[in-house]
């Protein structure tokens, strides 16, 4: 029998090909990068049956349609193993829609530009750290546009984690019960520096040697108020970095065990430092990175801004009393790939590897999960991701049309916890979110800054 070689299962058997081979460069038609160049769109990167669902599943889920428990099989294997679950026995629904072809809604605006004018500059040196050619710290946007390992994705999502210079991200949080019922809830301010890496190309005065400063302060309630956490980080990624808190019971700033990353930032909550970004660590405190798999996802990566409620807070739905998993839309992403990486640098770690699921268009992840030291599923990170604008609600990050994450899911699947956050427009304490801000170490990324907010 002749094959056609671009017939439905063309992607399918190309996408085992690259997998056996460890190989994760983007494109299947032909490669991705030189066409995002040329003209930002991925429609002559990859076949039809790769760019809308309606093509993928044979017209049975089509763009628009709901994925329920009944319809859910259709498109298993387009779906984490943890979602796929969600979905099948707990009630979830999420929506589809059109996939994104135009690659500049995937980034912030000077990322994408500072991605395109560094491409092919950066390297692995030989203690695994990302530089230039010349050997010197990286200049900004993804190093490794076009990666071909493991560890190279997982640099392009270590460097600069909200691809901004500097963010803060005010974060409402809610912890789900097993039983359904809401058990805890707090609102936290989440502020990144990048001191190099950034889009600018320039080093931050006086951190020459380090990679980003990043605090978490606790607003409500009352009785964590105050409650914050500094972690400054090393461009070295053998290096662990600083971890310093203020503890409003003690009212004094102390320092952490920094290599201590796999415990809850405060009661009730499934999120770990580690987690952060599915790249919470220095990077090769993990090692053994490999690519496990090619291929086709759901991932909500557009369209999951609501700009237009209150506060941006968005609908829940599902789980025991409909407040388990928040509204989400998803698209088909054409090309996804899958590595594993484990935690070589901490001895005692409760977890034995970590699986991560990038979007080669935007090299970023979009679905996350770690396994127990048996090698058991214990808990997935689900992000969405949007350009800030719906309808005639736009918010801009300068000149330009902010992009960002808008909500985490964090499903401990062990013992049913889920905690959910999304990031608000503003939260208690008078906090509102924003991007490339000046004065943002000052006020919020030193021990002296700590000690303020606290009191």
């Amino acid at each position: 029998m002749h094959i056609r070689k671009y017939d439905h299962d063309f992607s399918r058997r190309f996408f085992l090909e690259q997998t056996a081979k460890g190989i994760a460069t983007a494109g299947v038609l032909g490669p991705l990068w030189p066409m995002i160049g040329n003209s930002a769109d991925i429609t002559k990167a990859y076949p039809d049956e790769l760019l809308s669902v309606d093509a993928w599943s044979k017209g049975k889920v089509k763009t628009g349609d709901f994925v329920t428990a009944e319809n859910v099989d259709i498109v298993k294997d387009l779906l984490d193993p943890v979602a796929y679950m969600q979905i099948k026995k707990m009630g979830r629904k999420i929506k589809i829609v059109p996939t994104t072809r135009d690659v500049t809604r995937m980034y912030p605006y000077e990322h994408l530009e500072a991605t395109l004018r560094n491409q092919g500059k950066a390297k692995l040196n030989a203690d695994g750290n990302i530089v230039t050619l010349d050997g010197k710290p990286w200049i900004g946007g993804n190093p490794f546009p076009d990666a071909k390992t493991g560890a190279e994705v997982a640099a392009n999502l270590t460097l600069s984690w909200g691809r901004h210079d500097n963010s803060l991200y005010c974060m409402r949080d809610q912890e789900v019960a097993p039983d359904g019922s809401l058990s805890y809830q707090y609102d936290f301010v989440w502020i990144e520096q990048n001191t190099q890496s950034r889009v600018d190309g320039k080093v931050f005065p006086g951190a020459e040697d380090k990679l980003r400063f990043n605090t978490v302060l606790f607003t409500a309630p009352s009785d964590s108020r105050g409650t914050s956490y500094l972690s400054t980080w090393y461009y070295d990624q053998r290096k662990f970095p600083e971890l310093v808190g203020y503890l409003p019971a003690f009212k004094r700033v102390r320092k952490f065990p920094t290599n201590q990353r796999f415990e809850p930032i405060a009661a009730g909550i499934n999120f770990y430092l580690s987690d952060a970004w599915a790249s919470g660590d220095p990077m090769l405190t993990w090692g053994n990175y490999k690519i496990v798999g090619r291929g086709p996802l759901l991932g909500g990566v557009s369209q999951t801004w609501y700009g237009d409620h209150p506060n941006w807070e968005r609908p829940v739905h599902g789980g025991p009393k409909g407040l388990t998993f928040y509204d989400a839309n998803m698209e088909l992403c054409p090309d996804v790939v899958i590595f594993e990486a484990e935690p070589v640098g901490f001895p005692r770690a409760p977890v034995s590897k970590k699986r991560v699921w990038v979007d080669v268009r935007n090299m970023m992840f979009i679905a996350y999960a770690t396994y127990d030291r048996r090698g058991e599923l214990f808990k997935s990170l689900e992000t969405h991701f949007s350009l800030y604008e719906k309808g005639d609600k736009k918010l801009m990050d300068g000149k330009h049309t902010a992009w960002s994450w808008t909500a985490c899911m964090f499903h401990n699947v062990q013992d049913g916890r889920m905690t959910r956050f999304e990031q608000a427009k503003s939260i208690t304490g008078g906090f509102t979110q924003g991007y490339n801000v000046e004065g943002f170490y000052e006020k919020y990324l030193t021990e002296q800054a700590l000690q303020r907010l606290g009191t």
